[in-house]
C-alpha cells in the first residue's frame, strides 16, 4: 500500500498529473514530490522540474514557500486550503488552465522532435501518446516495470 504522507518514489511513481487537488492539475503529483523530497526518497523524480515550476508560476507561490508548508505536515486538503489564501486565481482560471495543461503537446517542429526522441528513448511503439502528460504517466509506468 501506498503511503502518501511520505511517499518512496523508489518504489513507485508519483500521482499522474492528471490527478486533481483543489481544481488543479499537477498539484497531487507535485505534493508526492515534495513529500519524497523531503524523506530522501525522491529517487529520480525532481522537486522545482519544468512543470512544478509552472504551476508555481500560475498560482503565484514560491517553490521553497510550498516545500515549507509541505514540511509542516500539512495534508492534501490543508494544502489545497493554503494555496487558495496564496493565489489569486479565479476558479474559472483554475478549471480553465488545468484543461489546458492537461491536454497540452509540443507545440514546435523542436517540442515536436524532443518529444519524438523521448518516445523513442522510451521503446513506446504506441501511436496514442500525444500530450506531455501522456508522455508522463507512460514514463512512470515504463520507470516501474510496465511493457512498452
Amino acid at each position: 500500500m501506498i503511503n502518501f504522507s511520505a511517499p518512496d518514489l523508489t518504489q513507485h511513481p508519483p500521482r499522474s498529473p492528471r490527478v486533481r487537488l483543489g481544481g488543479y492539475v499537477h498539484l497531487p503529483r507535485l505534493l508526492d514530490k515534495a513529500r519524497a523530497h523531503l524523506a530522501g526518497k525522491a529517487g529520480e523524480y525532481n522537486y522545482n522540474c519544468g512543470l512544478d515550476r509552472r504551476f508555481f508560476a500560475f498560482v503565484g507561490v514560491d517553490a521553497a514557500a510550498f516545500l515549507a508548508a509541505v514540511k509542516s505536515g500539512k495534508t492534501d486538503p490543508e494544502i489545497a486550503a493554503w494555496i487558495e489564501t496564496q493565489t489569486q486565481r479565479q476558479g474559472f482560471e483554475i478549471i480553465a488552465w488545468s484543461a489546458w495543461l492537461e491536454q497540452r503537446g509540443p507545440g514546435d517542429l523542436e517540442d515536436y522532435e524532443k518529444f519524438a526522441a523521448d518516445l523513442k528513448r522510451l521503446g513506446a511503439t504506441r501511436d496514442d501518446v500525444r500530450t506531455y502528460f501522456d508522455r508522463l504517466d507512460l514514463d512512470d509506468y515504463l520507470a516501474f516495470g510496465g511493457k512498452p
